[in-house]
């Protein structure tokens, strides 16, 4: 079945991080973009968005910013359009020395394309598994029975939790959290009626933010505890938690 004009797949990254499209168009365009990195890119990158668009605040424009916004681009002249390229056919030459070599350089391109072919395959499983994460994070976040969770962190710093029942699964992200040292990291963990078990680990900051960190197997009961372990985590905590929501 082919693309529509309104349906071009390149429109649809967004969409399809949102968890939006129906699962005959996600289908086909994951296809699309196991052939289309910009659109696989993209998608990725909308994903993360989406996470932290669950805590973001809103903010009223200064005032005056439509008026100037609307004088400046009545002073910006267009870009002129770009003059046609002409393409001129023509025979060329070969001589056997340059053929020779043109031989020895496909034959080193083969041997590089071969080695490529199995990092490229790495980076796709990467991506793969980055897609999937992405899938997991908008669900939760779109859940018609979606919750937002907002506490401080004992040590400094704040931490937001989206959950989501139905999905038996939770978003976490936090911002402004203490740096710790390379032999120390922050681990979550879902805390219930049968024990404590490893929800996941955070990776470094960027920005000052953390996450966002998927927690899955939610069941009645359980709490959510964040705490410090060693480098690598633990199987179970060894520190007080700095912490702790009811989910």
């Amino acid at each position: 079945m082919r693309w529509r004009r309104a349906e071009r797949p390149h429109m649809l990254a967004g969409a399809y991080a949102l968890n939006s499209l129906t699962s005959q168009d996600r289908a086909r365009f994951e296809r699309h973009m196991a052939r289309c990195r910009d659109c696989a890119d993209r998608a990725t990158e909308f994903v993360e968005v989406t996470a932290y668009l669950a805590a973001a605040v809103p903010v009223l424009p200064p005032a005056g910013l439509k008026y100037r916004t609307l004088s400046a681009a009545a002073r910006v002249r267009q870009v002129p359009p770009v003059a046609g390229i002409r393409r001129r056919r023509e025979r060329v030459r070969v001589s056997p020395r340059l053929a020779a070599l043109a031989a020895v350089a496909a034959s080193t391109c083969l041997v590089i394309a071969t080695v490529l072919g199995f990092t490229a395959r790495d980076a796709q499983r990467r991506l793969a598994q980055e897609l999937q994460r992405g899938h997991q994070i908008a669900a939760i976040l779109t859940a018609r029975d979606a919750i937002m969770l907002d506490a401080p962190v004992k040590t400094g710093g704040n931490a937001t939790v989206v959950m989501s029942g139905r999905e038996r699964a939770l978003v976490f992200a936090a911002a402004g959290l203490r740096r710790l040292p390379s032999s120390e990291c922050y681990e979550l963990w879902l805390i219930g009626p049968s024990g404590d078990h490893v929800a996941g680990m955070l990776p470094g900051q960027q920005s000052g933010k953390t996450g966002p960190v998927v927690a899955a197997g939610l069941t009645a009961g359980d709490r959510l505890g964040l705490s410090v372990e060693p480098a690598g985590g633990s199987a179970h905590p060894t520190s007080p938690m700095l912490l702790e929501l009811a989910v």
